[in-house]
């Protein structure tokens, strides 16, 4: 693992996108993306720059059960507005939160990995050292699936809705196998309250506890935090 350690998220977000730059610069053509506010510096950072997307292909990490693509709390829409209308890709492809067959929607979203191999793999990491929604006890081999939302991702997720029953319950996500054959990943991660799972991530035992502990097996991670979430690192790693 590579961790770079910057004073905040602005910093952050600059650093991530010359990663991402100078893979497609080298050749890399499928990006896995991630919604959320931490890679939002990212995102800005693309669409104020001069780079050309329109060959790129992206991958979601995924998307909620029951909310339509125009739905402002759905990933569709996130990544429409902070990414997508500026900077078209020529093929994007988010989980169908709409889907009548589930079981089948990640099926095909496995193939859609399976033909699109992923380049450089983007990742937020959750208090609880959660992936994407792959939550503490997710199996690490696993693929795209279904996943309950906990009671505690509900209640943090309740403040993007009017109330909490409007919340999703569940969504269509990929999983830790997915991510872990990204050729690269990059991992972001801003505020204090990341970290206690930043240090369990880097410095802990490889478990399913942790979900983001298996990129501890990866070849090619690099982990940018700012101060406050590097905090909790050994002084070794913030170099």
């Amino acid at each position: 693992m590579k961790i770079i350690v910057t004073e905040n998220k602005i910093q952050g977000g600059a650093k991530a996108f010359e990663i991402f730059e100078n893979e497609i610069k080298n050749g890399a053509k499928v990006l896995g993306l991630a919604t959320g506010s931490t890679p939002e510096t990212l995102y800005q950072n693309f669409t104020n720059s001069d780079l050309n997307c329109s060959n790129l292909i992206s991958i979601n990490l995924d998307e909620y059960v029951g909310l339509t693509p125009d739905n402002p709390q759905s990933y569709h829409y996130f990544m429409r507005k902070h990414l997508f209308d500026k900077k078209p890709f020529k093929k994007s492809y988010v989980p169908d939160g709409m889907t009548k067959d589930v079981a089948a929607t990640c099926k095909e979203y496995d193939q859609i990995i399976k033909d699109n191999p992923i380049d450089v793999q983007l990742l937020g990491i959750g208090r609880n050292g959660h992936i994407a929604f792959n939550e503490p006890g997710t199996p690490f081999d696993i693929g795209t699936h279904e996943v309950k939302l906990t009671e505690n991702t509900i209640k943090a997720n309740s403040r993007f809705f009017d109330n909490e029953d409007e919340v999703p319950k569940s969504a269509i996500c990929m999983g830790n196998a997915n991510i872990m054959q990204a050729k690269k990943v990059v991992l972001m991660a801003f505020g204090e309250k990341k970290a206690q799972a930043i240090k369990e991530m880097i410095e802990g035992p490889v478990t399913e506890q942790v979900p983001a502990s298996i990129l501890q097996k990866h070849p090619d991670v690099t982990i940018i935090v700012d101060k406050a979430a590097a905090q909790e690192l050994d002084d070794k790693y913030k170099n």
